[in-house]
């Protein structure tokens, strides 16, 4: 792709996100056939957006997130500070297509991960995080049948980004705790609607957020000091409605929740 199509192919996915519209496929002459070039117009959806860039997301962590957008792997979107919520906002669904939520654990970074020549280890990237946050994503697509388009499509609309409520700081040592192990559960109004753990993340969220960190890096782009990046789903999302309440409970590494509307 030039960039007369890369800014096309992300001037046709905005317009569809600020309208609440939706596309079959991004036409054939700008629609990216591989990941470098699907990147490169989801940075500029981000550009058009002028918005902040708050963090990243893991979109297809686990088995179920993959079958829900027809994929076999993980994607990295950008978050924007514009669509940021705290734990407790009353968040308003809109025509939301997707309309579920998802119970992430989230990772502050501390110290910057630079891109450069060679991966990353786990080590290195768990050295560089600040604090631990449970987490709620919204996420949503801007295309009619998103698990048709396949990844390059999926990636070019931010990884399927809408919504992101981040819980307050865990206030126990995490890093004592085996995440690929620890419980999570979704409450919706108060009832139990799902079981999970961090197994679900790529096995372990700290593994996912080694890959996103050289994801990145093979991009030239690394992960900054005060930027969160939320690992993906560890239950099996949750078909929301206005009026319900949505709470995920990480046991001692916290809760965070949502009201829709």
């Amino acid at each position: 792709m030039n960039q007369e199509q890369i800014v096309e192919s992300a001037a046709i996915l905005w317009k569809s996100w600020m309208q609440s519209g939706l596309i079959d496929a991004l036409p054939e002459h700008c629609r990216p056939s591989n990941r470098e070039e699907a990147y490169a117009v989801q940075a500029e959806v981000a550009r058009l957006s002028a918005q902040r860039l708050f963090g990243w997301k893991i979109a297809a962590t686990s088995r179920d997130g993959q079958k829900h957008i027809g994929v076999d792997g993980p994607l990295a979107g950008r978050l924007l500070a514009g669509r940021v919520m705290q734990s407790g906002a009353q968040l308003v669904l809109g025509q939301n297509l997707m309309k579920v939520a998802e119970a992430e654990f989230a990772f502050r970074i501390g110290t910057p991960l630079p891109p450069r020549s060679q991966d990353y280890s786990m080590q290195e990237v768990l050295s560089a995080v600040d604090t631990l946050h449970p987490a709620i994503e919204i996420p949503d697509s801007r295309y009619t049948d998103f698990a048709r388009v396949g990844a390059a499509q999926l990636i070019a609309d931010n990884a399927c980004a809408c919504w992101f409520v981040l819980g307050p700081e865990t206030k126990v040592d995490w890093r004592a705790y085996d995440l690929a192990t620890h419980a999570v559960t979704a409450w919706r109004n108060d009832e139990l609607a799902a079981q999970g753990n961090g197994a679900n993340v790529l096995g372990d969220p700290r593994i996912a957020l080694t890959w996103i960190a050289n994801e990145l890096r093979t991009l030239g782009i690394g992960l900054d000091s005060g930027e969160t990046v939320t690992t993906g789903t560890c239950v099996l999302p949750q078909t929301i409605a206005p009026g319900d309440t949505i709470r995920a409970d990480f046991g001692d590494l916290g809760t965070v929740s949502v009201e829709i509307r």
